[in-house]
């Protein structure tokens, strides 16, 4: 019995990796061809469409101010623009020093969400956000995010220019990214994802998942899908797939570039993490059951990519290493033998290759201190992730089975010591 169970483990997760493998090839693809899209939106216009930024805040008083300011600092024409930040249920300093900034600067708006709807979550905040704004295009900022000036401009005119785009998704970096060992092991895995995952599926899909920041997305598209889910704690991904099945696909464009501050905690880390694999555990379970009555059938292949990456592949991973540990106490005669090390090794390798090739993408990544990392971060973090996993799955099977409200949780920031130069892009 224990074979059969192995032999499942490893079907499991040499699927994934195999999967992981394609999807980075199609990563480095789009990474020597994404530039060509430039040069479509250096053509003058003689008109730009307005563009409305939403900012959801709750108890931001440590990073808001930093953000309004590099609203100010975009070079989007500014009597086209409106930056909407909105106050939710602050108990801080947070909305005051908005204010200040709604009387200095025209194109400043504040918002305060009103009970019921005071403290509910970012997604009930960005619908609050929405009816306060007038923009023909909504972009999403998170309150601790630095986009670049020209950030915004890509955004809006890449959108005006893919007619087949129902939302423009950017590239995210971590400003942070020197504070420690944890933030250091971030930055690896968020630009892995983005050329794996976001910019590999564009590739060799056309598809790409909203991220919770730095995207524009049509009003027309948000409006006829009425918002936000507010019962989901991935609201992007819950939202992603709604555009999808619309009809628009979603386009990965690296070149407008924000920067975010990242968790400095294992704590912050854990609850950051644990609302993220709920809130996609959520989608999957949502839309599981309903693939019948979804128009755009590739939605499909992203539903069961999230499938296989929450519960078969971690499922299969976890199984393999407890058969490995009982087998360390007690043979199991298990007919792989040296097999499964050799597989092991092999995995290692691809891992560590995959992860090489996406920091390769970024200019000064691919450095020695970072490889170094990408060794310990197979067996440290990547470790982490399964049981993060198992344990966020425990909490949403209780909430459902219970019939528990769902709780958002707002990710703590922390002050940096002085201001810091962003790192090169």
């Amino acid at each position: 019995m224990a074979d059969v169970f192995l032999y499942i483990s490893v079907f499991l997760i040499w699927l994934m990796l195999f999967y992981h493998a394609f999807l980075m090839s199609g990563g480095y693809f789009h990474f020597l061809k994404y530039r060509k899209f430039n040069k479509v939106l250096e053509t003058p216009l003689e008109d730009y469409p307005t563009v409305s930024i939403l900012i959801p805040a709750h108890n931001e008083e440590v990073v808001i101010r930093d953000t309004i300011e590099a609203m100010i600092a975009l070079t989007y024409p500014k009597d086209k623009l409106e930056v909407i930040v909105i106050n939710d249920n602050s108990s801080d300093d947070t909305g005051p020093i908005i204010e200040r900034y709604a009387r200095e600067y025209s194109f400043v708006q504040a918002v305060s969400t009103k009970p019921p709807n005071a403290g509910k979550g970012k997604s009930s905040a960005l619908n609050q956000g929405l009816k306060a704004s007038s923009g023909d295009i909504i972009i999403v900022y998170d309150a601790d995010n630095t986009p670049e000036p020209d950030a915004v401009t890509y955004l809006a005119l890449g959108l005006l220019q893919d007619k087949k785009a129902g939302a423009m998704v950017g590239k995210f970096r971590v400003i942070n990214a020197q504070k420690n060992l944890l933030t250091g092991l971030i930055n690896i895995e968020t630009l892995t994802f983005q050329w794996l995952a976001q910019a590999g599926r564009w590739f060799w899909f056309k598809m790409t998942t909203i991220p919770g920041t730095n995207f524009a997305i049509r009003r027309s598209v948000l409006e006829e899908l009425a918002g936000w889910d507010e019962k989901a704690l991935s609201e992007d991904t819950e939202l992603s797939i709604r555009v999808y099945n619309m009809g628009y696909y979603i386009r990965f464009f690296p070149s407008a570039i924000t920067w975010e501050q990242e968790p400095e905690t294992l704590r912050v880390w854990w609850k950051q993490r644990t609302r993220w694999a709920r809130g996609n555990q959520y989608v999957i379970l949502k839309y599981l059951f309903k693939l019948h009555q979804l128009k755009n059938k590739k939605v499909i292949l992203d539903i069961f990519y999230f499938l296989f990456t929450y519960f078969f592949f971690f499922a299969g991973a976890l199984l393999s290493q407890g058969i490995f540990v009982v087998n360390l106490m007690t043979d199991l005669e298990l007919s792989m033998g040296d097999v499964s090390g050799v597989l092991l090794i092999i995995g290692f390798l691809l891992f560590v290759t995959e992860i090489c090739l996406a920091l390769s993408m970024e200019k000064n990544q691919l450095t020695w201190k970072n490889f170094f990392i990408i060794l310990l971060m197979y067996f440290t973090y990547s470790q982490m992730w399964i049981f993060l996993v198992v344990y966020s799955s425990y909490l949403e099977i209780k909430r459902v089975l219970f019939k528990q409200d769902v709780r958002w949780y707002k990710t703590q920031r922390f002050k940096q010591a002085g201001k810091e130069e962003k790192p090169s892009a």
